[in-house]
C-alpha cells in the first residue's frame, strides 16, 4: 500500500480531490446537503486542503482555516468508507501537526462529530464545551496546544 499525502492551499487540483471525497462521505453517505457542505466560497479559497492518496486512489481529506495568527481549524476531515480503519484519520492528523509550526501554528481546534470523539482524544484533543448541532449532525468542539 504506497500512501502519499499532498496538500495546497486554495483552488485547484488537490481542492478538486478533497471536494470528490468530502462529496461522497457527508453528501452522499451522511446525507448533507450540498448548501451546507459548499456553504462558505471564501473558506475553500482559503483553506489549505489535505489529501491522502493510496496507490494513486482518493483516500482520506481534510482543510484547515487560520481562525487566529496561532491557530488553525480543522474542519472536513473525512475517509472513504472502504479505506476506513487502516489509520489514514491518524496519518491525515499527524500531517497536519507537522505542518502547523512552518505557519507559527501553536493551537489546533475543530468541531468533531461526536461519534469521532474518542479518535480525537486519542490523538491529545479535549472537549471544550457543549455539543452543537452543525448540518444536523451533533458535535463537540475541541482542542489541542502543540
Amino acid at each position: 500500500m504506497k500512501i502519499q499525502i499532498k496538500h495546497e492551499q486554495g483552488l485547484g487540483p488537490i481542492h478538486e480531490d478533497a471536494l470528490a471525497i468530502r462529496k461522497a462521505v457527508f453528501i452522499v453517505e451522511q446525507g448533507v446537503d450540498i448548501k451546507d457542505e459548499l456553504n462558505d466560497q471564501a473558506a475553500e479559497e482559503n483553506a489549505i486542503h489535505i489529501v491522502i492518496y493510496v496507490d494513486n486512489k482518493l483516500a482520506a481529506t481534510a482543510r484547515v482555516l487560520a481562525e487566529s495568527d496561532d491557530t488553525w481549524h480543522i474542519q472536513r476531515v473525512a475517509t472513504l468508507f472502504p479505506l476506513r480503519g487502516q489509520g489514514l484519520g491518524r496519518k491525515l492528523m499527524e500531517y497536519i501537526e507537522t505542518l502547523a509550526p512552518s505557519y507559527g501554528i501553536q493551537n489546533l481546534v475543530l468541531g468533531a462529530q461526536v461519534q469521532a470523539r474518542g479518535f480525537y482524544e486519542s490523538l491529545g484533543f479535549a472537549a471544550i464545551g457543549a455539543t452543537f448541532f452543525e448540518a444536523g449532525i451533533q458535535h463537540i468542539h475541541m482542542k489541542k496546544e502543540l
